[in-house]
């Protein structure tokens, strides 16, 4: 367990020192180019990668880019808090290809105390490992992107997922008037958290639109509509993202 909190230590450290280095160099807040981004999605639904995690979900979120580094938290709670999520997450991003670690901490349901794990509580986390490529960032008119996502392992007793269980994606991005469709094709190549066998887990299409009440002022929201083929269930949701 400790060698694997220290790889993490260590990857956040590498990933931090740009940062520190840019606020160094920086004479002003002007000058300055790290980015720090806050927002917070309102859904009808918690569905993730074919999966339903909990019912109608405030999901904020907070990230500090500067470069091609990114580090930042997100996470969910429902409207019953019954489900309480907490992620981090780090990756480095270059001329469309990606890569990064996240810890998922406390998609679980409350205990019967009436808490939740505590964070500290090895069994509560799941650090993957998370790599992709983005052909549209080299490519205008070829806009596939693919990611593969595998769950690290530690001991059998604590920390991670003898499985390594896999999630690789396929999505594409379609302009259709003010309207915003994201497709998207999931699936596991093998055996592990999200199936039995390899199995196409999340067929998924997201049209997102701006909603302008003012001049000044718009509001995006969104509709998903999801399928999982593997487990013969089919969702969907309303976001609104602040």
């Amino acid at each position: 367990m400790k060698k694997v909190f220290t790889l993490v230590a260590a990857f956040v450290a590498v990933l931090a020192q740009p940062v520190l280095a840019q606020e160094e160099v920086a004479e002003s807040p002007k000058e300055s180019k790290v980015k720090v981004e806050a927002g917070a999605d309102l859904v009808s639904t918690y569905v993730w990668r074919g999966q339903n995690l909990s019912g109608a979900a405030f999901q904020p979120g907070i990230s500090m880019n500067v470069g091609g580094f990114s580090l930042g938290i997100w996470g969910s709670t429902d409207f019953e808090h019954a489900i309480n999520e907490f992620d981090w997450f780090a990756s480095y991003s270059i001329s469309g290809f990606s890569i990064g670690l996240t810890d998922y901490c406390g998609a679980a349901a409350r205990q019967e105390d009436g808490t939740f794990p505590k964070y500290g509580n090895y069994d509560n986390h799941i650090l993957e490992l998370n790599t992709g490529f983005d052909f549209g960032e080299v490519c205008k008119k070829f806009a596939l992107s693919i990611s593969a996502n595998v769950n690290l392992v530690n001991d059998k007793d604590a920390f991670g997922d003898e499985q390594y269980s896999t999630y690789i994606e396929l999505g594409y991005p379609v302009k259709a008037g003010s309207v915003g469709l994201d497709f998207a094709l999931g699936l596991t190549p093998f055996e592990g958290a999200y199936s039995d066998n390899f199995n196409i887990v999340n067929l998924s299409v997201k049209a997102s639109k701006e909603l302008q009440f003012t001049p000044s002022f718009s509001l995006p929201v969104y509709a998903q509509g999801v399928i999982n083929p593997y487990s013969e269930q089919a969702y969907l949701a309303f976001g609104i993202t602040f």
